[in-house]
């Protein structure tokens, strides 16, 4: 008497489990994509570069050694070179900003 009881009931949460998961799948599918666009720093570039926007400009965290700013200031200067059709203004802020990573800094800050 109890094995039927115990197999109908094993079918039935079974049965309740399927539809959960197919109801579950469907509003899934149903969502709307999001946008898998990547945040960018909002705001124009600082009077004086920190090191915080230095890194920002390069792509890279404030506390990396010099070989990684270096391998960071080439792949985004081939990018932006003026002489491939970039801007002299960004170029020069990567620079500033390579400089500022490796302490090199001026107190004149950028040509522009």
């Amino acid at each position: 008497m109890a094995t039927p009881f115990l197999a109908g009931l094993a079918v039935a949460a079974a049965a309740l489990a399927g539809r959960y998961g197919l109801q579950a799948w469907q509003a899934f599918k149903a969502r709307p994509p999001k946008a898998r666009v990547r945040k960018f720093y909002e705001g124009g570039f600082q009077q004086k570069m920190t090191r915080r926007e230095a890194a920002l400009i390069l792509g890279i965290r404030e506390n990396v050694t010099p070989d990684k700013v270096k391998e960071a200031h080439r792949k985004v200067m081939i990018a932006n070179h003026p002489d491939a059709g970039g801007s002299h203004y960004l170029a020069s802020k990567i620079n500033e900003a390579k400089d500022v990573m490796l302490g090199k800094t001026k107190d004149s800050g950028s040509a522009f």
